[in-house]
């Protein structure tokens, strides 16, 4: 089974996909959705869901994770932020994909153990998790997250039965 972690944002998202097979867990892919700065807002939104919805015909899955908004700068940020979520949300629907969602303490915590863990320690164990060699260190941080928020998902899916409304669940 295919799990889909992602990590929003406006400029980058990240996409990350492990595979659960008998109680192994393996890394499959990682992607980054970048926009162009230079795009307006509009313009972004639609290059996200366009690409997103490109990228997940090539994996079908059933289950994905979307970090939730747990902080923003200014209410601007979290605004632009609930927009990328919205578009997310939406594509997964119109994917037939169902959706979690989990804060950063959530994920960092299935994870590490540790909710306020460092970034640089979350994607160390992700790697970890997954058997990941260190040239893949290069990865961008958004994707190593998304894996982390995918991990998060199995994770929770296995110990407390997720599956049966033991979680936050959109669809």
């Amino acid at each position: 089974m295919l799990f889909v972690g992602i990590d929003p944002g406006l400029n980058n998202t990240g996409v990350g996909i492990i595979r659960v097979d008998r109680k192994k867990i393996s890394y499959v892919d990682h992607y980054l959705i970048k926009s162009n700065r230079s795009m307006t807002v509009l313009e972004k939104l639609s290059n996200i869901y366009r690409l997103l919805f490109n990228y997940l015909h090539n994996y079908p899955t059933e289950y994905t994770a979307i970090e939730d908004i747990f902080y923003a700068k200014n209410i601007k940020s979290a605004i632009l932020l609930g927009q990328v979520r919205g578009v997310l949300i939406g594509c997964l629907t119109q994917l037939n994909i169902t959706i979690y969602e989990y804060t950063a303490l959530q994920i960092k915590k299935a994870v590490v153990g540790y909710g306020r863990a460092e970034k640089e320690q979350v994607k160390r164990l992700v790697f970890m998790h997954l058997n990941l060699k260190d040239d893949l260190l290069k990865m961008p941080d958004d994707c190593s997250d998304a894996l982390a928020c995918a991990l998060c998902l199995a994770y929770n899916i296995e110990r407390e039965n997720v599956l049966q409304n033991k979680g936050n669940t959109i669809r």
